[in-house]
């Protein structure tokens, strides 16, 4: 679920303006999964321009705040999220964790880098929602260390059913700054792409596993 409309088309916008979203129907891109995709989107890219830097943090802080009230500690997912995750948090004067894809296989061997007490109220922080799987097995991870996890809130999500599916099995709650809908009506509305374009990047996002663009 996006957090409200207005902010949803605005963050698409900065994310189309700063290259941090790359749409090219023509020349797709190929994911680290294999999929052959006509959308990259790289939310770290936000990090370098200040001013959008703070209208991200500041609207994932709102939403913290606004859903969760004030939690005890705020975790990024690694990597993507680590750095906008830290801002939330300063600007919250909060904690901050993070996790790791997997436990290191050296040293104290942690998956959860930063201090974190059981039962303590956790709200994550992601830059991009694809399948969730990934996102979801930092839940695992925060669960795991007996952590009360309220919920996630993201910059960006795909809008894909099976993350969808996922965050409802796994009763996790996902509000997200903007989506893939969202997106695809600023891009046409900016005309940063024609309807040829728009109807692609439709037909990629209903089946994306199976998308070819040949």
């Amino acid at each position: 679920m996006v957090y409200t409309k207005e902010i949803a088309k605005k963050t698409a916008e900065v994310l189309l303006q700063i290259n941090a979203i790359k749409l090219q129907p023509e020349q797709p891109f190929t994911w680290a999964s294999g999929w052959k995709s006509p959308i990259y989107c790289d939310n770290r890219i936000v990090l370098s321009y200040p001013l959008i830097r703070n209208f991200i943090r500041e609207n994932l802080a709102k939403i913290v705040e606004e859903k969760y009230g004030k939690p005890d500690v705020i975790a990024g997912v690694a990597t993507g999220a680590i750095g906008i995750g830290a801002l939330v948090a300063e600007y919250l004067n909060l904690p901050f964790i993070y996790v790791r894809p997997e436990a290191k296989k050296h040293g104290r061997q942690n998956q959860i880098e930063g201090y974190l007490e059981k039962g303590q109220h956790v709200v994550v922080i992601e830059d991009l929602i694809s399948t969730g799987n990934s996102s979801l097995n930092a839940v695992k991870a925060l669960k795991t260390a007996e952590a009360n996890v309220k919920g996630m809130v993201a910059i960006f999500s795909y809008g894909f059913p099976v993350a969808k599916a996922n965050f409802l099995d796994s009763e996790i709650d996902l509000t997200t700054l903007s989506d893939y809908e969202n997106l695809l009506e600023q891009a046409m509305e900016t005309n940063y792409i024609t309807e040829k374009q728009q109807d692609i990047l439709t037909q990629w996002n209903a089946n994306p596993a199976e998308w070819n663009n040949n």
